[in-house]
């Protein structure tokens, strides 16, 4: 028998798990180390230190915490439960952190500072025994707390749980009435927060070569299409180690939906025959089962990685406009006074999308003030700000006021979000076209390519930057490369004006007005593609087409005078020889 005293004492016990963890790391690990990292530093170390606990110890996805009082215990475990509720209201539920808990209260062994005993033991099955967001607790520590606390609890009864001999009590923690679990309050926002982000999963490919040996082929394809969608920040990709759980089996859309979180399903096929290989491609709404795109893809096996990614560039150039579409009709479907911060992005995107006309642009500035006043953080609503109002200035339509609020949101907007590409391409387009600050416009449009190189749209303000600072000739290929990238692109007719008017500057008359007259047929409605077609059929001694673009302009804006012409280019001679074409039009001053 050893002579060592073994020290002991009475004490709470919180024993914490994350919900879900092996499926949260699996899907993003860095992610959901950094999110933790958060939640640890903001929510529950200063709560624990607030209701004097000591963290005994921590495992990659538990909580081990001790307490002198169990009155503390509890109370820190449902401060911390209803902090998680508020944070995760804007999170979506795939990739929300929640928290299961047990308390105890027992005699406990002390060594080398950890803690052991069934004290400690039955805290854990306890946590077991909960839902993600809930806590559960013994009966000797509902016995401390029932008449100290103003909570309700609800009786679950004796619980067999795994190595305790006996039988445990349990009750359920259950916040304000008897019905409502701190669960179930996850599900009522009292304010509206913005949706879950769309979200994506791209199943493995069917290869239907009848060559076992292709299925390299196939997941090659599939990795590369999930990467460059990851790049995309219009989606959250659902992880390969997911999607491929489902490789060889017969899947249905709406189970893999529920299943893995997902709005959106990207199926297909690939065969090959000979030198040639076939991609089929479908994209699909998951609660509904309907189909959103298709398309097929043909190449040849000369180069079979340069195939890769010329097919991956075809298909996620031709989702992300298909999933716009799809994410803009369904905030559109909901009723209006059940609008949120993101719902007014994307009907904002919509209004200024379809006509750019001045009533649209002002419609899409109250809609993203709207969205912005719900969600003070919103970067993306503060970027789309400053982009809607570049239109505007454009459209010589704009004041003072906002062109400041444009270029302070988006400073801000680059500033708190280094890592969302259409974040960095809106404002990287305002920078250099309402704040002239080229230098800050250019590092922040490199940084959105560097995320996301295959993106039409950041590809298309990576033209429009280049054209402020003067440097013409990238300018266009930037241009043509997002024409190439997209053809079905909610901005194809911005790529067709920016490529018109790099032609322009760089005196390739009749090509501008080729990609000119294409941006008008996208685009009737938008009257700056009025003035630069005028301007480019007067270089081209095309008087008639000149005054004919001059007309239409007329009928769209009555107001148009030389005096609203200004440009945003470093080099100021361009606006002073539009202003003289426009003279030699007639047109008043």
């Amino acid at each position: 028998m050893s002579d060592t005293r073994v020290e002991r004492r009475l004490a709470a016990i919180l024993a914490v798990d994350v919900a879900g963890y092996s499926r949260l790391m699996g899907e993003d690990e860095e992610g959901t180390l950094a999110a933790l990292r958060a939640v640890r530093r903001e929510v529950g170390d200063p709560k624990i230190t607030e209701h004097r606990g000591r963290i005994v110890k921590t495992t990659g996805d538990g909580l081990l915490v001790e307490f002198a009082s169990v009155v503390d215990a509890v109370r820190c475990a449902v401060e911390v439960q209803r902090e998680m509720v508020a944070r995760n209201a804007a999170v979506p539920a795939a990739r929300r952190i929640e928290f299961r808990m047990g308390v105890n209260v027992g005699d406990i062994i002390i060594e080398d500072g950890d803690i052991f005993g069934d004290g400690v033991n039955i805290a854990a099955r306890l946590e077991a025994l909960a839902e993600p967001g809930g806590i559960c607790i013994s009966a000797a520590a509902h016995e401390q707390v029932r008449d100290k606390l103003d909570f309700s609890f609800e009786d679950m009864g004796e619980q067999q749980v795994k190595n305790i001999a006996r039988p445990v009590r349990t009750h359920r923690i259950v916040v304000g009435s008897p019905a409502e679990t701190i669960t179930a309050a996850a599900a009522a926002a009292t304010e509206p927060s913005p949706p879950e982000k769309p979200s994506i999963a791209v199943l493995p490919f069917q290869n239907l070569s009848g060559d076992p040996e292709q299925e390299y082929f196939a997941d090659g394809v599939v990795e590369d299409i999930i990467t460059a969608l990851s790049r995309v920040g219009l989606f959250f990709v659902i992880a390969r180690n997911s999607s491929f759980t489902y490789k060889g089996k017969p899947v249905d859309i709406k189970q893999v939906g529920r299943e893995l979180g997902a709005h959106y399903v990207l199926e297909g096929s690939i065969r090959k025959a000979a030198n040639r290989v076939r991609i089929t491609g479908q994209l699909i709404e998951a609660t509904t089962g309907h189909h959103i795109w298709a398309d097929r893809f043909d190449g040849s096996l000369d180069d079979i990685f340069d195939l890769q990614d010329r097919l991956t560039e075809s298909v996620v150039g031709s989702i992300v406009p298909s999933v716009q579409r799809a994410e803009i009709a369904r905030a559109y479907a909901k009723p209006t006074e059940n609008l949120n911060a993101y719902d007014l992005y994307l009907r904002a995107l919509e209004r200024f999308y379809i006509t750019r006309s001045q009533s649209a642009c002002e419609e899409a500035l109250t809609l993203l003030e709207r969205a912005i006043r719900l969600d003070p953080d919103y970067a993306l609503a503060k970027a789309l700000f400053g982009i809607v109002v570049v239109s505007r200035d454009t459209g010589g339509w704009s004041n003072a006021e906002e062109k400041a609020k444009a270029t302070s949101f988006a400073r801000e907007a680059v500033h708190s979000n280094r890592d969302h590409p259409d974040t960095l391409r809106f404002a990287a387009h305002t920078l250099s076209h309402i704040a002239h600050d080229y230098e800050l416009a250019h590092s922040t449009i490199a940084q959105a390519i560097r995320l996301n190189p295959n993106s039409a749209q950041v590809l298309m303000r990576a033209g429009w930057v280049h054209l402020h600072a003067g440097v013409y000739e990238p300018a266009l290929g930037y241009f043509e490369q997002a024409i190439r990238l997209s053809p079905l692109d909610l901005e194809m007719g911005q790529m067709l004006f920016g490529a018109g008017v790099a032609c322009l500057v760089q005196r390739r008359n009749d090509e501008c007005l080729v990609f000119m007259h294409d941006a008008a047929r996208h685009m009737p409605n938008y009257t700056p593609i009025y003035r630069w077609l005028a301007f480019a059929c007067v270089r081209a001694d095309r008087i008639n087409e000149g005054r004919a673009a001059m007309a239409r302009l007329f009928e769209l804006d009555p107001g148009f005078r030389i005096a609203k012409i200004s440009t945003p280019f470093r080099d100021a001679t361009i606006t002073e020889n539009m202003r003289a074409v426009f003279r030699v039009l007639g047109v008043p001053e």
